[in-house]
């Protein structure tokens, strides 16, 4: 596929543990899917989908198995940013030989590294595969970013786009402006539901939201409305969604995910140690809020 061929809604995949850390793969299945017949790819093994927590062995297995069951419904670009450039290049070689749309990758994260190294890791990614490699730059979560040059160096070298993550949506309009008019077929992802709106306006096509893992039907309902160019409900949903996202936050993040996804019926399983399932007085408020405005 083409850079700019990947466009709409594309959950950051979770993935499904047993109660003693294993991977729980008929979870993982059960996700897939649940979430496939509403999105327009999937981005497994990352942040929500705990890939730093698991082994590379892990990692692997659990990309296989996504890619198994999605069976060519959706693209899928599997997630293989390590702190390290030789696993990172591995990871990419597997999600490319098991049939992978493209890759993702975070910067290099846990060391403080100057912008040559984070220009010589991606470039020696992009030179390790022929699928298209993004670059995902979360640099709460990373504490790592890359410089516009190094971008505009990389662009230059063909990655194919940013998942941008950093919840600026400042910082997303300069980076449009900066890299747009030199390199247009440069593919630049929204990496959360909570600004698509502005960011569509913007010229954005795709956007990697955690809430597309519980709620991927409210999710394609925005990407309808975003579509239809009815502003007034297009707003309305993006309310409702941030609202949603808003009761994902009850609790750490991917747990309550997890619970969202059992109190619809989902099989999947929990998340893995060191995170804990939530507390029922969570459960509970996470329930009724749903309930309140009618999604249970």
């Amino acid at each position: 596929m083409k850079p700019m061929d990947f466009r709409g809604i594309i959950p950051p995949m979770m993935t499904a543990f047993t109660k003693d850390g294993e991977i729980y793969e008929k979870g993982t299945r059960d996700m897939v899917d649940f979430i496939v017949p509403h999105v327009q790819g999937l981005y497994p093994v990352g942040s929500y989908g705990s890939g730093p927590m698991m082994s590379i062995a892990e990692r692997k297995r659990t990309a296989e198995i996504v890619i198994d069951q999605t069976r060519g419904r959706v693209p899928v670009i599997v997630h293989v940013g390590c702190s390290d450039t030789k696993n990172t290049v591995d990871l990419a070689r597997h999600a490319e030989s098991i049939g992978a749309a493209a890759v993702g990758a975070v910067t290099p994260y846990y060391n403080e590294y100057d912008q040559e190294c984070i220009y010589v890791h991606f470039k020696t990614l992009l030179d390790s595969v022929r699928i298209p490699v993004f670059l995902y730059n979360n640099p709460k979560l990373s504490g790592c970013t890359p410089s516009m040059d190094t971008i505009r160096k990389l662009a230059k070298d063909g990655i194919a786009g940013i998942k941008d993550s950093t919840f600026d949506i400042v910082n997303y309009y300069h980076t449009w402006m900066a890299l747009k008019k030199d390199f247009p077929n440069l593919n630049l992802i929204i990496g959360t539901e909570a600004m698509l709106v502005a960011t569509f306006d913007a010229g954005a096509q795709a956007a990697v939201t955690g809430l597309g893992n519980v709620y991927p039907d409210l999710i394609a309902e925005l990407y309808r409305d975003y579509q239809s160019g009815d502003r007034r409900k297009l707003m309305d949903t993006q309310m409702k969604v941030l609202r949603v996202r808003q009761i994902t936050k009850f609790g750490l993040t991917v747990p309550t995910c997890h619970a969202v996804l059992e109190l619809r019926g989902v099989d999947a399983g929990v998340p893995r140690l060191p995170f804990t399932p939530v507390s029922a007085e969570i459960k509970q408020k996470v329930k009724s809020a749903l309930q309140e405005l009618k999604l249970l």
